[in-house]
């Protein structure tokens, strides 16, 4: 199946496809993954599956699921370290025609509960951690008929459920059509509210034919997964997945050391990850030289690739390796493609001259246009909507890999649907234009779009100016104020090794790069800050939300403490004077002595009980505090502090 689908296998479901690979080679290797390590700091143990062991896994699954009545349509939260088993589990549910549903952790406890309850679970797959969760927060599981716990570690956690099937006839795959749901994912959050997004069968074929059509060649037989349904693809392609030593939801603390080692030890020929994994690992192979001949396809989503990792890669993998930098979303993956040699060959030169990231030309089986910027619903599809070639727009997007709409979400399908007769055309959020050879350039998110008095600021194609600068890491354009008088804020997250006595001069020269271009020209603020925020999913998106916040009370000081503010913090303080001066009253009553040992209590266990809250709020908002001085402020002030600051940061949102 590897580089084109014949017409049979577009046809096919990925279940099937993964159960004719079994049976035409069983032997060779379908899933190679961590089993440990030798000794406390030994390399790493791997163990490997074959096709038709994995496959017999997923039927014998499919079975025990049966068995606790989880059949065609059951939506299945599915918690699950990301692994063998929840490869084997995503495809034994697709088997039955249950429906998955994949919550990301990263986006936070709250959001993720919320997210499980909207969709109305009806069954629960996880390991004990989350079972634990389930039980401390009913109202989100309130659906949930059948509960399966599964233990950590992958190849060993199945076996219960296995057994569970023993004697039930082993069914082929559920026979499913183009329209029926095979998954519920969820968008990230990172613009608004997290949408739950209908993933048809239709839709998984699409995915599966734009990657291998897009990527892919016959002779390549192996891939390293950093990212779970690419695991689900490759299976269905038929290649080996290799699964690395690393947590699938902190992708940029990714060890590059267990990466290569894992790249070299079983000749990986291509790999999926973000612009946060790829940046340390090639900088892990330019520093120690390790070779990785195997290695000849790498495809980069999340974020924009920039024009200097591009480069980096191309310096440490074979002349004959592949870069692609992948434009796409969980409603629509993938849109676009740009391999490195064209986008150094001319388009690298853009972001610098402010034309934004060019992401390529659309994926096989994909149209995309630019229609007229609006906060409001398109119904229905018009002549009149399509802008100019070369003008800015809004990136809209149809084809088979294209999400036709969300789960029960009649409000997300308004704001991001758009009917044009049998054909949807979904609306991606992201402005940007189409040149004369059909690239598409990606020039920011439509809701960062900063609003000034004189027009709208794309937040990526003004930020290209100023990161052309070699001592400036990335930066990031914000905005505060009413929408038409918006005050733009340019963030600038410096080199690592660049101290902050060169902001002056700095700030002096990134002047000069805005000046130098219209685009650019009218902003007049410039704040270095010490490390981004982004999201937990692929650490590259920028939270731009939370920069806003930062920015305007660093310009303003809208955020600093206020006088009710500074009363409330007198409470603790008082609190904390009691505790010492209450031996030296005059008087012993029982009332007093109680109220000592509850204040006792509240200022010293349950002060110490919310530094792991206080921390969170201070790595999200990236202000730079070391953690110590967290730990001790909320210590002292306990929610005060710390909920003060988190409340305010999320009050930014737009």
């Amino acid at each position: 199946m590897s580089g084109t689908m014949t017409e049979p296998a577009r046809n096919a479901s990925l279940a099937e496809l993964l159960a004719r690979h079994a049976a035409r080679d069983p032997d060779r290797a379908a899933v190679i993954h961590p089993a440990g390590r030798q000794g406390s700091s030994g390399p790493a143990v791997y163990t490997s599956v074959g096709y038709g062991d994995f496959a017999a896994r997923v039927t014998a699954c499919a079975a025990g699921l049966s068995a606790r009545g989880i059949g065609r349509g059951t939506r299945t939260a599915l918690l699950v370290t990301p692994g063998a088993d929840l490869l084997i589990l995503v495809f034994a549910l697709m088997h039955t025609g249950a429906v998955p549903v994949v919550v990301d952790p990263g986006m936070g406890l709250g959001r993720m509960l919320d997210c499980i309850r909207r969709v109305g679970v009806q069954a629960f797959i996880g390991v004990p951690s989350a079972n634990m969760l389930r039980r401390l927060r009913p109202r989100a599981f309130a659906g949930v008929k059948s509960v399966i716990t599964l233990p950590r570690g992958n190849g060993t956690g199945l076996a219960e459920l296995s057994a569970l099937g023993a004697g039930r006839p082993r069914l082929p795959p559920q026979a499913s059509g183009p329209d029926d749901v095979a998954l519920i994912g969820y968008t990230t959050g990172s613009t608004g509210p997290a949408k739950p997004v209908e993933i048809t069968v239709g839709m998984l074929r699409g995915m599966a034919h734009g990657v291998e059509a897009g990527h892919f060649t016959a002779d390549m037989t192996s891939t390293l997964v950093t990212m779970p349904l690419m695991g689900v693809f490759d299976l269905a392609a038929g290649r080996t997945v290799v699964v690395p030593r690393m947590n699938m939801g902190r992708v940029g603390a990714a060890d590059p050391v267990l990466l290569t080692d894992a790249i070299r030890r079983f000749g990986v020929n291509a790999m999926f990850a973000s612009p946060a994994l790829l940046g340390p690992l090639s900088a892990h192979l330019a520093k120690t030289g390790a070779q990785v001949p195997s290695l000849r396809l790498i495809v980069s989503g999340g974020a924009p690739v920039s024009p200097g990792l591009m480069t980096a890669l191309r310096t440490v993998l074979p002349d004959e390796a592949n870069v692609f930098s992948t434009y796409g979303s969980t409603e629509a993956l993938p849109m676009a493609l740009v391999e490195s040699r064209e986008a150094l060959a001319g388009p690298a030169d853009g972001p610098a001259a402010a034309l934004g990231v060019c992401v390529g030309r659309p994926a096989p089986g994909t149209t995309v246009r630019t229609i007229e910027v609006s906060d409001g619903p398109v119904p229905f599809w018009t002549p009149e909507l399509p802008v100019a070639e070369g003008e800015i727009g809004e990136i809209v997007v149809s084809g088979q890999a294209v999400s036709p709409r969300y789960f029960r979400s009649p409000g997300a399908d308004a704001e991001h649907k758009i009917q044009d007769g049998g054909r949807r055309w979904h609306r991606t959020g992201d402005v940007g234009w189409i040149d004369g050879e059909g690239r598409i350039w990606f020039c920011g998110r439509k809701s960062h779009r900063v609003r000034t008095a004189n027009g709208d600021l794309h937040t990526v194609r003004c930020e290209g100016v100023f990161n052309a600068h070699p001592q400036v890491r990335r930066t990031a354009l914000v905005g505060f104020g009413p929408h038409g008088g918006q005050r733009p804020v340019l963030c600038v997250e410096l080199e690592p090794d660049t101290g902050p006595g060169h902001w002056p001069r700095i700030e002096r020269e990134l002047r000069a790069l805005g000046v130098g271009t219209a685009v650019t020209k009218g902003i007049e603020d410039f704040l270095p800050h010490p490390a981004f925020p982004v999201d937990i999913r692929h650490n590259a998106k920028i939270r731009r939300e939370l920069l806003a916040g930062w920015a305007e009370d660093r310009l303003t000081g809208s955020r600093r403490p206020t006088a009710a503010d500074r009363a409330l913090r007198t409470v603790p303080l008082l609190g904390w004077a009691y505790l010492p001066a209450w031996p030296l009253l005059p008087w012993n009553h029982v009332a007093l002595t109680a109220l000592w040992w509850i204040d006792a209590f509240l200022s010293v266990v349950v002060h110490a009980l919310q530094i792991p809250s206080a921390l969170r709020v201070e790595q999200e908002l990236a202000t730079g505090r070391r953690p110590w001085r967290t730990a001790a402020l909320t210590m002292l002030f306990g929610a005060t502090w710390w909920r003060r600051r988190g409340g305010r940061a999320k009050g930014t949102a737009s």
